[in-house]
């Protein structure tokens, strides 16, 4: 079932995710919702709080993106209450994107290498590294597990310029080409 993904000024976007266990209702069935949302939405990954869950859930498939990077070809994966345990590298810049800010992109510095611990769909634990796009799509993901929107990691003088943009989204200002939950 594809779900309306929330937008940019819905509080549950600025939330803490709570932990979940094994005993969550349909885990299953929300995670099969949210690939495929994220596929409707054209997007690579996709944070419980982006359908409204303040729930630490997300949803990664890099297929799409794997033609100019052929390291990203099969990578899906469900990480369920990840932790980011150490972050590594240089800082790198890349234009992001985000499913809750449709029609705006912008720099984003974010470091290049990523150390997580996570559940998968069958609550076993793992621990890896990932680089390069995978540890950028994650750091992405997870800043909404903490109530975080890449605009915020913008200094304060880029976020001043775009007040209006983020504004026009909020409102529902903007092209709507998936379902998408606005504040009224």
């Amino acid at each position: 079932m594809i779900l309306p993904v929330y937008v940019y000024g819905n509080p549950v976007l600025r939330q803490k995710a709570k932990d979940i266990d094994k005993s969550f209702k349909d885990i299953g069935i929300l995670i099969e919702n949210m690939f495929e949302t994220m596929y409707k939405a054209e997007g690579v990954g996709l944070a419980a709080p982006q359908i409204g869950q303040s729930i630490r859930l997300i949803v990664i498939d890099t297929n799409i993106m794997s033609e100019d990077d052929k390291s990203l070809k099969d990578f899906k994966k469900c990480f369920i209450n990840p932790k980011v345990l150490e972050e590594s590298g240089e800082e790198w810049i890349y234009n992001e994107g985000c499913l809750s800010l449709p029609t705006f992109r912008e720099d984003v510095k974010r470091k290049e290498k990523i150390h997580v611990q996570y559940f998968d769909e069958n609550f076993d634990i793992h621990e890896e590294w990932f680089d390069g796009m995978k540890a950028r799509i994650f750091q992405h993901e997870y800043d909404h597990l903490e109530g975080i929107v890449f605009s915020d990691r913008l200094s304060a003088f880029k976020r001043r310029l775009i007040k209006g943009k983020l504004n026009d989204i909020m409102r529902g200002k903007i092209e709507k080409k998936y379902k998408m939950k606005f504040i009224k």
